[in-house]
């Protein structure tokens, strides 16, 4: 666990807590953010927030305002996840906790296709959606975005990289699986990398209104 001052202004250097007890997570925002003059930490040990919102972007502010408020430093925080289109959008908010593990959790979603009799890629379409939110020390969120990326659902797996339902979701443009996917290529077209496109112009202008960046 880790103790912080209160921070009051988003200001140049100010600590910024990721809202998420996933290291992983945690070292890919800090890469997203290595450009701007913030101080990136994960949120404490044991802090636990329920997810009880009905869109990505209601569990997204309910993190950010709880680390915030526990932490009293601004928090960032995401929700993201899967929607197919011919299991009306599921699973959705629930994406993590559709089964155990990564394997069981494809292994549901390609039933539970084959089961409704979604067979071509027409019928398998689908988005990866992530939602982000931050809010200052008092827990009032200041900015919320959206990003989204469109894809099908392959026939099985395909690839090894990634995490998740990497392997299954296809990005027609690019004939690849997110986990057949580079890094960078993934970086670029995913749903968090473009939500965070979204927000870092906004970031920066926070960090500017409260005294500039350099």
């Amino acid at each position: 666990m880790f103790f912080l001052l209160r921070s009051t202004g988003l200001n140049p250097h100010t600590p910024l807590v990721i809202a998420s007890g996933n290291a992983g997570k945690v070292r890919e925002f800090a890469a997203l953010l290595a450009d701007l003059p913030l101080v990136v930490r994960p949120q404490p040990e044991g802090l636990e927030v329920e997810e009880t919102g009905a869109t990505f972007a209601d569990n997204a502010r309910l993190k950010a305002e709880a680390v915030a408020q526990a932490t009293g430093c601004w928090a960032l925080a995401d929700d993201s996840g899967l929607a197919v289109e011919a299991l009306a959008g599921a699973p959705g908010v629930h994406s993590a906790r559709y089964a155990p593990t990564d394997p069981e959790r494809i292994d549901r979603l390609l039933a539970e296709l084959a089961a409704v009799g979604a067979t071509d890629g027409a019928d398998r379409r689908a988005a990866f959606i992530a939602a982000l939110a931050l809010a200052d020390p008092s827990g009032v969120v200041r900015l919320t975005v959206e990003g989204r990326c469109e894809g099908v659902i392959s026939q099985a797996p395909q690839g090894t990289g990634g995490f998740g339902y990497d392997p299954v979701f296809l990005v027609p443009e690019l004939g690849l699986t997110f986990a057949e996917m580079d890094k960078a290529t993934k970086g670029r077209v995913g749903h968090r990398g473009r939500a965070f496109a979204a927000l870092e112009p906004e970031l920066r202008e926070l960090l500017g209104a409260a005294g500039g960046t350099s």
